[in-house]
């Protein structure tokens, strides 16, 4: 069965046209049935309309043809206009986008809207439809190639990415973690610290900063080990040494291992140092991902014990 994806983009004369009240059933309502359709009700009068308008072709041109956008000027299209009000659609005020599918109306919106918003609305529009932007495949493929450790793919579909979509906190994040794997961390610091204020505190961000501490501290941990296992054969419960030595156990890779010894220290002393052990935890399973098999794990062990 064909769908969204699988279908080519039309002409790009076809993705974005001004239409009327003779091309509507054709450019709208049929046209709808193969792709969404979002008609842009505007006037030359309306001032928030000279914002919205631009925005709402920025969003159509990046969605590859997989949505189209008719604009109708309302002053131009009084019978039309009239029409659609007998089928409840209200244009008393510009602009209105109303979105179209299946040769229905599926939602609208009123004002001009920030990009992020028409952004957000045309990707409701797609999933409605069985689709998703551009973006959101070479979002999936660039996980899908972190996932099979192939980290320069994955740092060269990221970075396109972030080239279309500057403010991608995701796509930022995946740029930072693929140099951080290819051993750039220098690099993948940088990346995180140039980011705005407002996409430092996003999950994926954080998580890549806290990876990036871990590496560090793991680093100085490492040639510790036997040190580290030592005080601990001599008093198990040296907190400190066990912290430490999780630490070192997941700059490693054994996430497993460093999980448990975090779990131990919180068995044996929850309100050590601030609940320190458990905190460290949570910080590992922030840069480990929370899909992470470990991280899963760890959260099950995690449960057990505050609720035993």
């Amino acid at each position: 069965m064909s769908t969204l994806l699988d279908q080519n983009p039309p002409p790009a004369a076809d993705i974005i046209k001004d239409g009327d009240q003779k091309s509507f059933m054709q450019d709208v309502v049929a046209a709808s049935r193969e792709v969404p359709v979002l008609v842009d009700f505007w006037a030359t009068w309306c001032g928030p309309c000279k914002t919205l308008t631009p925005t709402l072709e920025k969003v159509v041109r990046a969605a590859g043809g997989r949505v189209r956008l008719v604009k109708i000027d309302i002053d131009q299209n009084r019978a039309l206009v009239q029409q659609l009000a007998q089928l409840g659609l209200p244009l008393q005020s510009v602009p209105t986008v109303a979105a179209f599918w299946q040769g229905q109306i599926a939602d609208l919106f009123q004002g001009a809207l920030p990009e992020s918003e028409v952004k957000k609305f045309t990707e409701n529009l797609l999933k409605l439809a069985g689709g998703q932007m551009p973006s959101a495949d070479l979002l999936a493929e660039a996980k899908q190639a972190a996932e099979e450790g192939d980290h320069q793919a994955a740092l060269e579909l990221y970075g396109a990415l972030a080239q279309q979509e500057p403010e991608n906190a995701a796509a930022m994040a995946g740029v930072a973690r693929s140099l951080m794997e290819l051993g750039e961390e220098d690099q993948a610091a940088q990346v995180i610290e140039s980011l705005p204020a407002k996409m430092q505190d996003h999950a994926e961000v954080t998580a890549v900063r806290s990876a990036l501490e871990l590496a560090k501290a793991g680093r100085e941990a490492r040639g510790k080990l036997a040190e580290f296992e030592a005080r601990l054969a001599a008093d198990p419960n040296d907190h400190q040494a066990r912290i430490d030595l999780a630490t070192a156990l997941n700059a490693a890779d054994d996430r497993a291992g460093a999980a448990d010894a975090l779990l131990e220290a919180f068995r044996r002393d929850r309100e050590w140092n601030d609940q320190a052990a458990r905190k460290q935890l949570l910080k590992f399973f922030e840069a480990w991902g929370f899909e992470d098999p470990a991280t899963k794990a760890g959260r099950r062990k995690l449960s057990a014990l505050l609720f035993s």
